[in-house]
């Protein structure tokens, strides 16, 4: 298996077919998220990354809502551990702030809130219960480069 992928950011509309796909396999089926829960009917007013294999197979993918809210980050177990989360992670990002952003907010599921460290959210309120699994909120402001002061 190859380390080679790529991350586009793609409409739901686009994309939905193989979204559907690593969302299913990772929140439906490896987490247990009930799929109504899962589906809520915010995808198609969101900005989408999509990570494919060179051969155009599926292995992850997040979401970023028009309100700043970061969420569905999902990889496929056996690509886990090969930086394709740190992509989908900076893809979003790079999105926001080319988007002037002020700030973007993650409910990290709690054994990801060190993933989230390294790209410098921070911690914010108490862990809360969603779809049966404990998260924390957590917030990254960006700082404008002109004059170091946040946005």
């Amino acid at each position: 298996m190859s380390n080679a992928f790529t991350v586009s950011l793609v409409c739901w509309h686009d994309g939905e077919p193989l979204l559907r796909q690593v969302r299913e396999a990772v929140f439906v089926r490896e987490q247990g998220i009930l799929p109504e829960l899962e589906w809520d009917g915010l995808d198609e007013h969101c900005r989408h990354a999509l990570v494919l294999t060179p051969e155009g197979v599926a292995i992850g993918c997040g979401r970023m809502r028009a309100d700043g809210h970061i969420g569905r980050i999902a990889v496929l177990p056996k690509w886990r551990k090969r930086q394709v989360g740190t992509a989908i992670m900076e893809a979003l990002l790079d999105y926001a702030q080319a988007h002037d952003f002020p700030q973007v907010e993650v409910d990290a599921q709690l054994h990801a809130v060190k993933f989230y460290q390294r790209f410098e959210f921070v911690e914010e309120g108490r862990v809360f219960m969603d779809a049966g699994l404990p998260h924390l909120k957590m917030r990254l402001a960006f700082i404008c480069p002109l004059n170091n002061r946040l946005r």
